[in-house]
Parts: C-alpha cells; sequence; structure tokens
C-alpha cells in the first residue's frame, strides 16, 4: 500500500542517493505536446539538499525535454525503484528549477555535487518537492548492477568543451515540441 511521507528524512536521502538509476519525467503544458522520460544515473550526479529539495546535473544529451518543459510549466516527477533489497518505488513530485551553465548560480549549483564534475555538464535541475510518496514496488524486476555506463563521459571528453558547444547548437535549441531549450536561456 502506498503512502504519502512528510518530507526526505536521512534514510530516505541515503535510499534515493544509494539507487544506481532513477526516471525524470515532465511534460508541456499543451494537450497536444509529448510527455518525456528520462533515465538518469551516473554517479554522483543526484543529491538530496534538503527535506523537500533535491538536485540532479543535467548532462549534455540528444534532447531538451526536461530543461524545455520546465522552463514551460515547471512541473516534474521523478521516480526511484528498488532493483535490489526489498521492494520499494518513491516519487518526488514538485517544481523544478533550471540552473545553466552559463547562469550566474551555476558555480555555486555544481558545488551540490561530488568533484570533479562530469564533462558535458549543461545544467542543474533543482527541485522544490511538494509530495513524497513511497509504493510497494512488488513489480519491478530484480536486477544486478554490472557498472556504470561510461560511454556518455568518453563522449564529452572526445568532444571537448568547443564540440559539445557546438552540438547543442544543434541539438539542444528546442525541445521536439518547438519549446525553447538551451536557445531560450540567457547567455550570461
Amino acid at each position: 500500500m502506498g503512502k504519502v511521507l512528510e518530507a526526505i528524512d536521512s534514510n530516505l536521502a541515503a535510499w534515493l542517493q544509494a539507487q544506481p538509476m532513477f526516471f525524470v519525467a515532465t511534460a508541456p503544458t499543451a494537450a497536444d505536446g509529448l510527455l518525456n522520460v528520462s533515465p538518469k544515473g551516473l554517479d554522483g550526479t543526484f543529491a538530496v539538499v534538503g527535506p523537500r529539495r533535491v538536485a540532479y546535473l543535467d548532462l549534455t544529451g540528444s534532447g531538451i525535454e526536461t530543461v524545455a518543459h520546465l522552463r514551460d510549466n515547471g512541473r516534474i516527477v521523478l521516480m526511484f525503484c528498488a532493483f535490489s533489497g526489498p521492494p520499494r518505488i518513491v516519487r518526488l513530485h514538485g517544481r523544478g528549477d533550471v540552473v545553466a551553465a552559463h547562469d550566474e548560480g551555476f558555480a555555486e549549483a555544481l558545488a551540490l555535487f561530488p568533484t570533479p564534475i562530469p564533462p558535458g555538464a549543461r545544467s542543474v535541475i533543482q527541485v522544490e518537492v511538494s509530495r513524497v510518496s513511497d509504493s510497494c514496488g512488488y513489480g519491478v524486476p530484480l536486477m544486478e548492477l554490472a557498472g556504470q555506463r561510461p560511454t556518455l563521459l568518453k563522449w564529452a571528453d572526445r568532444k571537448g568543451p568547443d564540440g559539445i558547444a557546438a552540438y547543442q547548437a544543434v541539438t539542444n535549441q528546442e525541445s521536439v515540441d518547438g519549446l525553447p531549450g538551451l536557445s531560450g536561456l540567457a547567455a550570461g
């Protein structure tokens, strides 16, 4: 049976940060807009900032849906599943804020994460959590973690800062629905 929790306590914070991956879901305001779910999970890219605040490091990828949707309406949910140990699902619903690499507060936001910061970090997504819910997770399969995939980090290393900027200029300017992604973020 699911339950709503008051906040993220120290035990839940430890459990959240121990999960090897989580999922981020957002949706545009437009009724015909495409919903988005993105897997996240490189070590050290998720942080519990407080009892009702979390953040994750947003690395350059093939799309910009989460950033575009947050700029459109701020709605976000993060879902964590136990793939080992006792079954459990935790959802963190809230309002997200994008702190982009060129924003004044980016260095402060990066300080939430262990160093070195992975190459290709384009923003930090900060979430004010309005609802914390816990459910059974009985339908989630048991899986063993083989390790972190090095592919994204190797790709970003090979591209270098200039190559990443060029890639973002092509692929991260707008969402698939045409909402502003990096194109709508003011250069600082």
